[in-house]
């Protein structure tokens, strides 16, 4: 029996990894949790000989399953980085089932299949808003490759599709399971009937929304560069910044014409030690203004690696020394806006934890040495609490540049969208990853942020694909992986405020508000086990 355990546990695993394949498997999460909700129900119903500690061993074979296959092209980047991803993701999804699986003992199944749902969510949410973050493997980011079956993510957001997978998969199970008990479907006709219905009808109305998305034509012109330089042997060493620089203008000057509005460049392409305190004194930044300069109404918008140096004002909890003098600066994944005669500047505020970040530095200062250098500056980067929406006064666009690994938080992009954002540029660089899922998976999450929205998507990678997307998700003229390429086309700007712009992750706070009301029954029931008997 403990091999068939083992197994059901495993199997879970492999069909939650099936949402996170390209090829669209996102359906099979609505039966991924069967298999784990029996090794649950036999060690409850075995209580005799098997410890509930048992559900936290079987789940995290789960659980590890699922990370392994879905996210295993992260140690490419870090062999470390990715054995603790692994490792702890998995521990804090163990967890939680655990926790469920004790409700369900203490409180009883209705309460526990219930508890699944709410507390399952509200750690999704915990999890997208809290330091420690690696939200690769939210549920709903499951059917990214689906995108004509999610049109409604832009009332729910990614938790509206986690919702969706717990809840088909519980009533699911219990209609399984009374089928296999009774022999019939006779007591579960409703049941069977709702769970279609609950399948079906958003897929009915996403195929409808779909179908009857048009965008309202609101063009700015866009050209992207995909310069193609390797992130591991040349970008970093290999090739100077100016040869690099030289690549990146050169696609640029391939892609304007008289009615481009903006080029836009990769994440961290600028690296030659660029002071925001005398920034225009950056040989790099003088090459991208003059361009700007001789294509007129040209705005540039590119990555950078800069530094702040704090002279009169308090350095923040991620400043690093200066020298001996007592003085301390700042290092930032900087996105800057260039024109003519103007620069702005956005500094990237969702930190690859262990890469670019420790968390919470004020109490985890003392780690920052320790995070993973992967080419330039190691050490944990500065954030800013406000995003930044660059601003183009000849066309009124308005843009959100979204730097890499912030474009997985679908609450945190809409922050760009309350601040008047209405078209958004993605920038990355996802060659870190090699020939792996992972290019491919991070491109998919920028189509929901694009339902969520309504906003139309440029993105332009260092490598990977670099590509438009629509409003409704469609990724419109993709580049190869591994390949240097540069494109150009109209987006559309759009005002229009979603209403998961408006209210966000409300499916996740109401969530954690109902969990908490399950832990203090639960933990009443601890104290007076005989408070709920009747």
């Amino acid at each position: 029996m403990k091999f068939k355990l083992l197994v059901l546990s495993f199997l879970s695993g492999v069909l939650l990894w099936l949402g996170w394949t390209s090829i669209g498997l996102g359906p099979f999460l609505f039966v991924a949790f069967l298999p784990l909700f029996y090794v649950d129900d036999y060690v409850r119903n075995n209580s005799h000989k098997l410890k509930s500690v048992n559900i936290f061993y079987y789940s995290y074979l789960t659980f590890l399953t699922w990370n392994l296959l879905a996210t295993w092209w992260v140690y490419n980047s870090s062999v470390s980085g990715g054995l603790m991803a692994f490792i702890l993701n998995s521990f804090f999804y163990a967890v939680i089932f655990w926790l469920i699986h004790v409700v369900k003992q203490r409180l009883g199944n209705k309460i526990g299949y219930f508890s699944f749902i709410s507390i399952w969510l509200a750690w999704e949410y915990v999890y997208i808003h809290g330091e420690i973050s690696w939200v690769w493997l939210i549920l709903g980011n499951g059917f990214a490759e689906n995108t004509r079956l999610i049109q409604w993510y832009d009332i729910t957001g990614t938790l509206g599709g986690s919702f969706w997978v717990l809840l088909v998969n519980v009533l699911l199970y219990n209609i399984i399971k009374h089928l296999f008990k009774y022999k019939t479907l006779y007591g579960k006709i409703f049941d069977s009937i709702l769970v279609i219905l609950i399948i079906l009808l958003p897929i009915i109305y996403s195929n409808y929304k779909y179908n009857s998305c048009l965008e309202k034509e609101k063009p700015i012109s866009v050209g992207i560069i995909q310069p193609n330089i390797d992130p591991y042997n040349e970008k970093f060493g290999g090739m100077s910044n100016s040869e690099q620089l030289s690549i990146i203008l050169k696609i640029a000057d391939s892609l304007v014409d008289k009615n481009t509005d903006f080029i836009v460049g990769p994440e961290t392409a600028i690296e030659d030690n660029i002071w925001e305190n005398e920034i225009y004194n950056s040989q790099s930044i003088k090459r991208i203004s003059d361009f700007s300069k001789e294509h007129k109404n040209v705005n540039f918008v590119i990555g950078a690696v800069s530094r702040y140096l704090y002279e009169n004002e308090k350095p923040s909890e991620t400043s690093r020394e200066y020298g001996d003098g007592g003085l301390r600066y700042d290092v930032f994944n900087t996105a800057l806006q260039i024109s003519e005669d103007t620069i702005k500047k956005y500094h990237k505020s969702k930190l690859v934890i262990g890469v670019e970040m420790f968390p919470y530095p004020k109490y985890l200062g003392f780690l920052t040495d320790l995070a993973i250098d992967l080419g330039g500056t190691s050490g944990s980067y500065g954030t800013q609490k406000e995003r930044t929406v660059f601003y183009n006064s000849v066309n009124s666009a308005k843009i959100a540049t979204v730097v890499c690994y912030e474009s997985i938080y679908g609450e945190f992009v809409t922050d760009y969208v309350k601040k008047g954002a209405n078209a958004i540029f993605v920038i990355t660089n996802d060659g870190w990853w090699g020939n792996t899922p992972g290019y491919v998976q991070h491109l998919s999450f920028s189509r929901l942020r694009a339902i969520e929205t309504r906003r139309s998507v440029a993105r332009s990678a260092n490598t990977g694909v670099s590509c438009f997307i629509n409003q409704r998700g469609d990724v419109i003229k993709p580049t190869k992986y591994w390949v240097e390429a540069g494109i150009k086309g109209n987006i559309n700007m759009n005002d229009y405020i979603t209403f998961y712009v408006k209210y966000g992750d409300f499916i996740g706070r109401i969530s954690f508000f109902i969990s908490i009301l399950i832990l203090l029954m639960l933990l009443v029931k601890f104290i007076k086990p005989n408070i709920y008997s009747k």
